[in-house]
């Protein structure tokens, strides 16, 4: 998601989350218009005094643990050559985001840069790590990073310890909107899934016990692959279209589920409007979400919830000033009046975002090694326990786009 009325370059998204430490001043190469149009508008946004520079008083109360890091001659006032050096910074980072062979365990073998699908002459890939030590088929976990559908890249993988577990990661890249808008960046995470089950028996990968993980713009694609694995005018035509593209559980880090509730839920700090022509969910269905409701309902995850859809985990910070809280109770809902097994685990003061968790980790393996380790169809009924969401009244209506069932919240 992007910080209010910015085009989502990357970087004020990167400011609502965990940070590395900043280097010393560098010179702004290519990229340089992306980083210099977003910081310009972050100075006019926050420089109350229009100095040219931003006080410890005048930046963001909500990302004051970066101050130290733009600030790099430490005189107390960021100027904008800091903030355009900070954010070109940034995204050299994030083109080298890859983690390195020789980082990784020793038991783990890490085969990258797959190519699961062509598309219009562009590659898509993905990397898989695998254990080296595991007996029998390993249960697969894919990774699908998050970015706002903008940008991110497979290489930031947070699930990569699950292979010290036991378990096969992969991570994919997929289009973003400014490539190519919805429904192609579900159809290439379908297309992953589908080339993964196809290569199974290469890699020693169980094709019945595929768990899919993502965050933000990555947990709305999971939730989505949750819920639509019967839906053919999302399958898209890339990739081995004889393999299945379900999966078998779901963990869905604070992804938005409903585009049109999101700006009537939001916190009141919430830094921009999602129901705005530049918007990471306008920039995705191709035009002002107010505009296009059956694109937004095609695009909405909840669209497509029924019985037989797979368990879920959903993870929600209350304090997310970028999506909000109540996205993961529409979905918890849904969930709920369809019979489908889901946890709502909400962190309590969590942002979008929430760092070295280890309760969260341990919350995660338990749900995986619940729903992959035991054997399909064995996972013990969860309902009563699980369904912690506040519950609310829905109606049914028709989406134009697919001519499935959709529930709708009704607006509290």
């Amino acid at each position: 998601m992007m910080i209010r009325q910015f085009t989502v370059c990357g970087v004020v998204l990167l400011l609502t989350t965990s940070m590395l430490n900043a280097d010393d001043a560098a010179p702004v190469k290519e990229g340089a218009s992306v980083a210099k149009v977003a910081a310009e508008r972050f100075f006019r946004q926050h420089d109350q005094n229009q100095d040219g520079r931003l006080s410890p008083e005048e930046f963001p109360k909500r990302l004051q643990g970066l101050f130290s890091q733009i600030d790099v001659n430490r005189d107390r006032q960021i100027t904008l050559s800091e903030d355009i050096a900070y954010r070109e910074r940034r995204r050299q980072r994030g083109n080298r985001a890859r983690p390195d062979q020789r980082q990784l365990p020793e038991n783990v073998t890490a085969l990258r840069d797959l190519e699961y699908a062509r598309v219009g002459g562009k590659s898509l890939r993905l990397d898989l790590y695998l254990p080296r030590d595991a007996k029998g088929k390993r249960p697969l976990v894919v990774w699908v990073h998050g970015g706002a559908w903008k940008q991110g890249d497979k290489g930031r993988c947070p699930a990569l310890r699950l292979v010290t577990r036991g378990y096969a990661v992969a991570s994919l890249n997929y289009r973003f909107s400014q490539e190519a808008i919805f429904p192609a960046q579900i159809e290439d995470c379908k297309a992953a899934i589908r080339w993964l089950r196809s290569r199974a028996q290469q890699h020693q990968l169980d094709p019945e016990r595929i768990g899919v993980w993502g965050s933000s713009a990555g947990g709305h694609l999971v939730a989505l692959l949750g819920t639509s694995g019967d839906v053919a005018a999302l399958q898209g035509s890339a990739g081995d279209l004889q393999q299945s593209s379900r999966v078998q559980c779901v963990v869905d880090y604070f992804g938005p589920t409903d585009f049109l509730q999101m700006d009537a839920h939001a916190l009141p700090n919430a830094p921009f409007k999602h129901n705005a022509a530049s918007s990471p969910e306008s920039q995705l269905v191709g035009g002002p979400i107010t505009e296009v409701p059956e694109k937004v309902a095609a695009a909405n995850p909840i669209t497509y919830v029924s019985k037989d859809d797979p368990p879920f985990l959903i993870v929600h910070g209350d304090r997310d000033p970028l999506v909000p809280h109540h996205q993961s109770e529409l979905l918890a809902d849904a969930l709920k009046q369809a019979g489908v097994q889901f946890k709502l685990h909400t962190v309590q003061g969590g942002g979008h975002g929430f760092g070295n968790r280890p309760e969260l980790d341990r919350l995660v393996d338990q749900f995986l090694d619940r729903h992959l380790r035991a054997s399909v169809g064995g996972a013990a009924e969860e309902k009563a326990a699980n369904n912690q969401a506040t519950m609310r009244g829905r109606s049914l209506g028709t989406c134009t786009s697919c001519g499935r069932a959709v529930a709708r919240s009704r607006r509290q």
